[in-house]
This record gives structure tokens, C-alpha cells and sequence, in this order.
């Protein structure tokens, strides 16, 4: 049990009562999780049946682990998770798959394991606009972080580089805005009910996913889709450059027309996300006014509201003064912003993704094929060591909700891409998200991080071999 990313709360190993799952072997498969179950045999490709070894029950579990957490007991004669929650007995299922073994006999380390929990939010983003990738991909992508208890998929939906839901009211966005990407290929876009398959898949992954459309700036593609969204009525060219330039483009903030459209836009959005939060960009806006910046950015706020939901906006948001259930997304390069210590102070949730930590299009080292490095060279333990609980100037840990790893997509052409930028940093943030400050360790981290490249080659993820993991082991 000294394999497991992220570290659990606690862990007692025994390995003297380590239990052989064979052929024979059943899953006892009570109604209440009977999905989970099922889940679990299919893994496994064992049966289920009212009795057997492997036994997963909603009942029993310590109050101490919440809605999220687990508590797993292997012992010679069989194995018993119990939860308080489904997303609970999920994430107890993704720790029993790291406990077996890649190939041979399927034996799994005896002792217990309790567990639940650091923050709320932890997640990873998918930039979809800048490179578009197809359903297949990001169904990929959602059950690979799935495995180490990642809940979030942030799905960044619209840059200036293209435009990829469907708007039944607005065509040409995709029509024109998703007919393009970075390096002028053929783009792409998801219809509505793709989307709501993707939602629908990432739920039974026990994964939340939150779409962004980014307003009013990294605009482009709506622009050239809809001239009467521009303040000249003339429309920009495509834009599909692979270079840094970001801000040129906004929408007009003084028209009605762009208040209908953005109306419509996140009318429909909403209606195809059943959960909480519509992130809705915000971040980058230099050709907005500041005075039209606020007013939108106050109007957006209250369409999102009458429709349900709860915005996350890139932490410019807070230059509007948006009200308190708003979520700052934090993703600058310093560890000292007073706009964003006080909104924690008035009771605002901070999200963070500071660049220089877990911005996962940098490259990892000078020598790394692909990638940015503006906000510097991230290799695995410069996205590992530090603290998200006090990381942050005047931003204590209660008031982070979480952490999320962004992955813009400019330099990502296919998805062995995703594989080599995702892989093996993503875990690491994930271990941030999930485990307790006293289990952090970077030594300790590295050799259990190490013991999981088999079993990414054997899912045909294409990791980054990082030197400074030890692999041999």
C-alpha cells in the first residue's frame, strides 16, 4: 500500500494479509451500489453476485470521511470498501486498481486504508479552442483523471482561435468560428447532444464538468461569426496563430445586441450543464474599456444568476466587484495579490491555478519539445512543492476551494500531446488537491509516483520520462 497517488490519510499496510483475486473471485453487489459495483467487475472482468469476496457497502463507513472518502480493508480472506456516498465507493475503486498490479497474479497488498479529502475543487482544465479535440479525446482524457481522484474537468470551450458548442440561436459560431484552429487547420466543434454526452460521461466518472465560454475578451471567433457583435460592424479575420498575442479582441460592451447574444449563449449553456458553476472567462481583456468591462461583467453575472448557476471567472473578475458566491480563479505568477486577499476576507472561494505551479502547457526543461515558457520550466517537483493552504498571500486555507491544472492547447496537435504535458505533472497536482499537508514529501512522493509508469505504458499513455523520477524502481 506505499504505491498510492495521491497519499491517502492514513494507511496501515499488512502485508502478511494481502488477498489473491482470481477467475472465481465475485463482487457482492448490494442495491444501493450496485452501479459502483458493476463498475468495478467490469474493471476487474469478474462477476457480481449477492455474496462474494469483494464487498462494497453505503452503510458503516467512518463519519470522518465525508462525501468523498472511503475506507478500504484487505485481508487474506477478502476486500470491503465502504463509503458514506457513490463518489465516495468511486474513489476507494480507484485506489484498489492502483493496489493491483499491472500483469501476473492479481494479488493486492493486505492493510487499511482511510481516506477523504483536502479541498473541494480539484481539477484539470482542457483547452478545446486553441487545438480541438474530439469527443473520443476528452472521454480519454476524463477517465485518465479519474484515476487520481480528479473532480473537475474545466472544458475551455471558446478562444480566439475557434468557437466549439453549438448555439442553436447563433449557427455561425460554429459554423465560421469552429472552422478553424492555431496553425489554420479544419477546427471542429461539439454538437449539443456530444456536449451532453460528455457531461453525462464525466458524471459517471463522478466528475463535475465545467464549461467556459470566455467573455468579453478571447472573442475572435464570435466576432468573425457575428460583425454586429463588434463596435464597427466590420469582422476581424480568423485568427489561428500559435504566438502569445492574447487581449486584441473584445466584445462590444455599449450595444444591446452583445447583452442578447450573451444572453443567449449562456441560456443555453446552462441548460446543458447540470452543474453549479458556468465559468465565464474574463481574464485578458485589454481592448475592453474599463467602464464597459465592469458593466458586463456585472450584467453577465446576473444572467448567469437567473439562470441557476454560480460564475467562476480568471481572477480580473474581481475588478467588478462581483458578488460573494462568485469564484476567483487565481492564475497569476505571483504569490502576492491584494485584489484576490481581499475577496477571501469578504468571504469569497479562491480558486487556484498560479502559472508559474500548474500551467501545464510550460515546457518542462529547455529541452522539452513542445510547450510555453513564459511562466518558466515546470518539471514534476516544481509543480509538487508548494502549498496551496498557504500559498497565497492573506488567502488562508479555508478560503481556497481548490486547485486546478489548465492545459492550453496551442502547441497541442493530437493527443499523444496531451499525454506527454498531462503525465507525469498532473498527478502531482492531483496529490495536492486530495492529501493532507503532513503527507507531503517530495522524496517519498517521487518513489511512489515511479511505480505508476507501468501502468501508464500499459493504458497507452504517452508520459514525459522525467529525470528527476526515478522509473528504474
Amino acid at each position: 500500500m506505499t504505491c498510492l497517488v495521491p497519499a491517502p490519510v492514513h494507511v496501515r499496510p499488512s502485508p502478511d494479509d494481502s488477498f489473491l483475486i482470481t477467475a472465481e473471485t465475485r463482487v457482492r453487489v448490494s442495491q444501493d451500489a450496485s452501479r459502483i459495483g458493476d463498475y468495478l467487475a467490469e474493471t476487474l472482468q469478474l462477476a457480481t453476485a449477492a455474496d462474494g469476496e469483494i464487498s462494497l457497502s453505503l452503510h458503516g463507513a467512518d463519519p470522518l470521511v465525508g462525501d468523498e472518502g472511503y475506507q478500504l480493508s484487505v485481508t487474506r480472506t477478502g476486500i470491503a470498501l465502504k463509503a458514506n456516498t457513490e463518489t465516495g465507493l468511486f474513489n476507494g475503486v480507484q485506489t484498489l486498481r492502483q493496489l493491483l498490479p499491472v500483469d501476473g497474479p492479481r494479488v493486492v497488498d493486505g492493510g487499511e486504508v482511510l481516506d477523504h479529502p483536502r479541498f473541494a475543487h480539484r481539477g484539470a482544465m482542457l483547452d478545446v479552442a486553441r487545438h480541438f479535440f474530439t469527443v473520443d479525446d476528452v472521454r480519454r482524457f476524463i477517465d485518465q483523471i479519474a484515476q487520481y481522484k480528479i473532480n473537475v474537468l474545466h472544458l475551455h470551450l471558446t478562444d480566439d482561435q475557434g468557437w466549439r458548442l453549438e448555439i442553436t440561436g447563433w449557427p455561425r459560431l460554429t459554423e465560421v468560428g469552429g472552422a478553424t484552429q492555431v496553425g489554420g487547420g479544419p477546427g471542429g466543434f461539439y454538437t449539443q447532444r456530444e456536449f451532453r454526452d460528455l457531461v453525462a460521461y464525466a458524471a459517471s466518472r463522478h466528475i463535475t464538468l465545467i464549461p467556459e465560454i470566455d467573455l468579453p475578451g478571447h472573442s475572435n471567433a464570435a466576432l468573425t461569426s457575428y460583425p454586429e457583435l463588434t463596435c464597427d460592424g466590420v469582422a476581424p479575420p480568423p485568427f489561428t496563430s500559435i504566438g502569445t498575442a492574447t487581449g486584441f479582441s473584445s466584445l462590444c460592451t455599449d450595444q444591446e445586441s452583445t447583452y442578447r447574444f450573451t444572453e443567449d449563449v449562456l441560456g443555453e449553456l446552462a441548460a446543458l450543464t447540470p452543474g453549479r458553476h458556468l465559468h465565464i472567462g474574463t481574464d485578458e481583456t485589454h481592448a475592453t474599456p474599463e467602464e464597459g468591462y465592469v458593466k458586463f461583467v456585472r450584467r453577465t453575472l446576473d444572467i448567469v444568476r437567473q439562470h441557476g448557476k454560480q460564475a467562476i471567472g480568471w481572477h480580473e473578475i474581481l475588478r467588478a466587484g462581483p458578488p460573494e458566491g462568485t469564484v476567483p480563479q487565481f492564475w497569476s505568477k505571483t504569490d502576492d495579490d491584494p485584489r484576490v486577499a481581499e475577496a477571501a476576507a469578504r468571504g469569497h472561494r479562491i480558486l487556484l491555478s498560479p502559472a508559474n505551479k500548474v500551467y501545464l502547457d510550460m515546457k518542462y526543461t529547455p529541452d522539452s519539445p513542445i510547450g510555453f515558457k513564459w511562466a518558466g520550466y515546470l518539471d514534476v517537483r516544481d509543480v509538487y512543492d508548494w502549498d496551496p493552504g498557504s500559498y497565497l498571500d492573506g488567502v488562508p486555507e479555508h478560503a481556497v476551494l481548490g486547485v486546478e491544472a489548465p492545459l492550453w492547447s496551442e502547441h497541442l496537435e493530437h493527443r499523444s500531446h496531451i499525454d506527454h504535458m498531462a503525465f507525469p505533472r498532473l498527478p502531482a497536482i492531483a496529490e495536492l488537491g486530495w492529501s493532507p499537508g503532513q503527507t507531503h514529501g517530495w522524496d517519498d512522493f517521487r518513489r511512489r509516483l515511479a511505480t505508476h509508469a507501468p501502468r501508464w505504458t500499459a493504458q497507452g499513455i504517452e508520459f514525459h520520462p522525467s529525470t528527476q523520477i526515478p522509473w528504474a524502481i
